[in-house]
């Protein structure tokens, strides 16, 4: 393993476009690509997957099946010796876990995910250290939604991690999983251990004081985003979980997203209410004053 990645980090070899498309035959995979419906995801998964067989030197589909943990420590590295930040390194680890999720779920593979156990780098202090924010921020989630998360709820559908969350009146809706927040709550799991147990537990638990297998509150969601929106110095009257799945709604809207999505992404019953985060039509930027030219 040792002259593998010597060998990669002196020729940076990556496969050429017709042995990526060879690995692409493998139907599970092209099945679990075909689903990436975010054309900018599936790029950079691409290039993900791209980077771990060229490192590997997968020559062909079945080479899927004799990946090991070794492999992907090795793969992980070379990331880290390349200079890479934490998060890149974070999603191209999420991005190959997801695949081999979806292979073994396809038994397209046996074993297990070699991905599994492979530690993620440490979150950098600028990106916020708890999950529990991420999964507001890029789903647009209600605090009791987030607090209501079990382990369970991370789930695979058509090859691609999503999130079963529980809404107002028990209504379910399932949302793709952001690669960062999925960065960062494999990584919180595995400081945790919690979800070794049971899969049926609370995704999001308090990890102070005496830990009794009780999640945290949707009060407690609400304490957390205070708590880190005083760290941060940011100072808004009544800011609060909400104001984050504002914040999403909004920044979704703004690069593009259909408002119909975003009405079924937020759970909302009316679109009306979501036509309240969409400010598009608000920008200076877009005003007829720099239209008038003499």
């Amino acid at each position: 393993m040792q002259e593998l990645t010597k060998s990669h980090q002196n020729d940076q070899r990556r496969l050429t476009s017709v042995e990526f498309q060879t690995l692409a035959r493998v139907p599970a995979a092209v099945e679990w690509f075909a689903n990436l419906d975010n054309p900018r995801t599936r790029r950079a998964y691409q290039n993900d997957l791209e980077d771990f067989c060229g490192f590997v030197g997968l020559a062909s589909a079945d080479e899927f099946r004799v990946v090991t943990r070794s492999h992907v420590l090795a793969w992980r590295a070379q990331l880290e010796h390349r200079g890479l930040a934490g998060a890149t390194i974070r999603r191209k680890l999420a991005a190959l876990a997801s695949l081999f999720d979806h292979l073994l779920e396809s038994n397209a593979i046996a074993g297990g995910n070699p991905v599994h156990g492979v530690k993620r780098p440490k979150i950098e202090s600028n990106e916020g250290k708890t999950p529990a924010l991420a999964v507001l921020l890029y789903h647009g989630l209600r605090r009791e939604e987030a607090a209501l998360l079990q382990v369970s709820d991370i789930q695979d559908r058509r090859g691609i991690q999503h999130l079963k969350v529980h809404g107002k009146g028990g209504k379910v809706r399932y949302l793709p999983l952001h690669p960062v927040a999925a960065g960062r709550i494999h990584q919180y799991l595995e400081s945790s251990g919690h979800h070794l147990a049971d899969r049926k537990v609370p995704l999001f638990i308090p990890l102070r004081g005496k830990l009794t297998g009780a999640g945290i509150t949707a009060n407690g969601i609400y304490t957390v985003v205070a708590a880190y929106a005083k760290k941060a110095g940011i100072k808004v009257d009544g800011l609060g979980v909400h104001g984050l799945r504002a914040t999403a709604a909004t920044n979704a809207l703004e690069h593009e997203a259909d408002i119909a999505k975003v009405q079924a992404w937020l759970g909302h019953a009316n679109i009306s209410t979501t036509k309240i985060y969409d400010r598009r039509e608000n920008r200076p930027e877009d005003s007829p004053t720099y239209k008038v030219k003499y």
